[in-house]
């Protein structure tokens, strides 16, 4: 495996790349990553719904494995690109440019699925679950939501930092798989994931004609994806210092 002072001087040239990507080129693959989680998402909540939290925590790994495998781009763990800033090789205009594009490829990916998912009939049998976990979103208080989205995308981006330390595919499922099984289980937030679940509630709420106190478009927004991504940013690029700090600063010429 790579050290992780390797993957740290391996992540520079990573997120130079991913800075430099045609904007057209970075939306579709955001598009792509946003479908693949929100697939995992949807796997997860029937998962959930026939057996329980842990099952559902166990099968939504998927979604990064495909992230990482097929190759995409998504917004949280592309929160690492704070290493490539940090080094001066990408400036920070390009930087928030990258991560709008993306998160926007994102959105538009999950909530295709999140359509698509609920009007295919996959609810029919536990819409009841996947209601109640979007309500359960937008009813956390700014505070907590954002403490949640912090402590994901720190799971989320050692996740990805990991794959970057194995040499071949099995090995970066396997560093992967326990991080994101380990932010669902404990209930964390991830927005790209939310932004799944969230349209998700809200079209199956309306298919079903059933009941979602506060869930709405604005909700959804205003009390979750908001302070979610502000505490994935922070937690992620926060992640990316600290390790500039101890595995780059002063050991490199800039």
């Amino acid at each position: 495996m790579n050290t992780p002072k390797q993957i740290a001087e391996n992540y520079i040239e990573t997120g130079c790349a991913k800075a430099a990507l045609p904007k057209g080129r970075m939306f579709l693959l955001a598009v792509l990553a946003g479908v693949f989680i929100a697939l995992a998402g949807a796997a997860s909540a029937v998962g959930s719904a026939a057996a329980g939290k842990l099952a559902g925590a166990c099968i939504f790994p998927a979604g990064l494995a495909m992230v990482v495998l097929a190759g995409s781009e998504l917004f949280t763990g592309n929160n690492l690109m704070v290493i490539s800033l940090l080094e001066k090789r990408v400036g920070a205009g390009r930087l928030l440019a990258a991560w709008a594009v993306v998160y926007a490829g994102n959105l538009a990916g999950s909530v295709l699925v999140a359509a698509l998912a609920v009007f295919g009939g996959t609810f029919d049998g536990c819409y009841e679950s996947l209601i109640a976990t979007a309500t359960a979103k937008t009813a956390l208080a700014f505070g907590p939501a954002l403490l949640r989205g912090v402590l994901c995308n720190i799971l989320v981006c050692t996740a990805v930092w990991m794959t970057m330390g194995a040499k071949d595919a099995a090995g970066k499922v396997l560093a992967l798989y326990l991080p994101v099984a380990a932010f669902v289980l404990c209930g964390f937030e991830h927005s790209v994931a939310n932004m799944f679940f969230l349209p998700a509630g809200i079209f199956a709420a309306g298919r079903y004609g059933a009941a979602a106190e506060g869930l709405t478009w604005g909700s959804m927004w205003l009390k979750n994806l908001l302070p979610v991504t502000l505490g994935n940013v922070l937690g992620g690029a926060g992640l990316g210092a600290l390790l500039h700090a101890v595995y780059l600063r002063g050991k490199r010429q800039v």
